[in-house]
């Protein structure tokens, strides 16, 4: 056959990505075998310079990894040079050396892509099916291609973001098996040019990184804020006087009187007790030093 779907895609990344999006953008680029590879970009340099980029690779369509604070990852899936492109937020990024699953399918083959059937419903989601077909599958007799297919690429939607995984056909009985990689991508916004130009659709239930952590921070804080405000009502409750309530006649009803005990009152001194053997140590003392003066007088 004749390779006739010229399709390129250019996969690369900016500057400060982990290891994780590097073991996931190395990844892509072995399961599509119609893509290219080029240097990391500065962050610097403004995305329109990627048009260029992609002009002097010959490549239609990119998707670029950026990295924001060293933990936020976005993907930028787009059609040069004229687009349209969307921006997602990367989120559960598991690599194919991370899973470590059972599976395994030849490389360079074409991959099945199968699609939620929400993608249809909305408008927003059937300009983004079509971009990811556009991308995503391996031309057929490309050069750097397998005649087979053996893997499968879904894309389903389920609150609100896109999660995609990669199986295994196995032979015998049609099984899938999963192999990876595997994330979800939650969409930012959908611009009618190649990154950059008027907005075509902005998700209205996105919530950015940083707000998703500054509301887990006030939640803590708020947690902490009520533990103190407690500690401070005890210490002001342990201050105040306690009330003296008055007697209440009906609480002594089922009270039984204990039994009367005579009280012995010890009303004269107890005589010390005497003892014996120092008493009679004594007078023996006091009888051996009488004698010993009379024998000293005798004497003189």
């Amino acid at each position: 056959g004749k390779w006739k779907n010229k399709e390129r895609i250019l996969i690369f990344s900016s500057r400060g990505i982990n290891f994780r999006t590097r073991h996931l953008m190395q990844d892509l680029r072995m399961l599509m075998p119609h893509s290219k590879a080029d240097t990391k970009m500065d962050r610097k340099d403004k995305l329109f310079v990627i048009n260029e980029v992609c002009e002097i690779k010959n490549c239609n369509k990119c998707i670029y990894f950026e990295a924001k604070k060293k933990q936020d990852l976005y993907m930028w899936l787009s059609n040069s040079p004229h687009g349209p492109s969307a921006k997602f937020l990367v989120q559960n990024i598991h690599t194919l050396a991370e899973l470590k699953m059972t599976g395994n399918c030849l490389k360079g083959s074409r991959p099945l892509l199968s699609f939620d059937p929400a993608f249809d419903e909305l408008p927003h989601f059937a300009l983004l099916k079509e971009l990811l077909i556009q991308i995503f599958s391996t031309p057929r007799y490309h050069p750097k291609s397998q005649p087979f297919v053996d893997h499968v690429f879904t894309f389903t939607i389920l609150d609100n973001r896109i999660w995609f995984r990669n199986f295994q056909i196995i032979e015998e009985d049609a099984a899938l098996v999963e192999i990876g990689p595997r994330f979800v991508l939650n969409l930012i916004k959908i611009f009618q040019g190649s990154f950059g130009g008027p907005t075509l659709y902005e998700n209205p239930h996105y919530q950015s990184p940083n707000m998703h952590r500054r509301v887990i921070r006030s939640i803590t804080a708020a947690k902490y804020r009520e533990k103190q405000q407690v500690k401070d009502v005890q210490k002001l409750r342990k201050k105040q006087p306690k009330t003296i309530l008055p007697h209440d006649p009906t609480a002594d009803v089922f009270v039984t009187p204990a039994e009367e005990k005579p009280i012995e009152i010890q009303w004269v001194k107890p005589e010390p007790k005497v003892d014996l053997k120092a008493r009679k140590k004594r007078i023996y003392k006091r009888q051996r030093k009488m004698k010993q003066k009379m024998n000293c007088g005798n004497a003189k």
